[in-house]
């Protein structure tokens, strides 16, 4: 089993994890912004339905 051969440092973690965690936020705040625009009639693109995506695919065939 793979095993780090020294520890790592604190801010190394903390920096990692800010990372990590500032892109947890843009997504979230992209998805959110996605959600309302879609509730106030606003949003030009959303995301296709499986359903949908099947019918798509049956007709082209």
């Amino acid at each position: 089993m793979a095993v780090p051969k020294k520890k790592t440092s604190k801010s190394k973690r903390d920096k990692r994890r800010a990372t990590w965690r500032h892109k947890a936020t843009v997504e979230a705040q992209k998805a959110l912004s996605l959600g309302k625009s879609i509730l106030t009639g606003r949003s030009t693109f959303v995301y296709p339905n499986a359903e949908q995506e099947e019918e798509e695919e049956e007709e082209e065939s």
